[in-house]
């Protein structure tokens, strides 16, 4: 899992980490240890198109 940091900054809440953290952490175990960049991508579709 991914920490958000505090920021003093407005202007950091529009970083790049500062937006992916929430996603991140809520994706599945499976799709985040996957072994191989292969095997995250068709773990991670699977896990969107249970979204939608």
């Amino acid at each position: 899992r991914l920490i958000k940091d505090r920021f003093r900054l407005n202007i950091r809440k529009f970083f790049f980490m500062m937006r992916v953290v929430k996603h991140w952490n809520r994706l599945p175990r499976e799709v985040v240890d996957a072994p191989s960049w292969e095997t995250f991508q068709a773990r991670l579709d699977g896990a969107l198109s249970n979204l939608v």
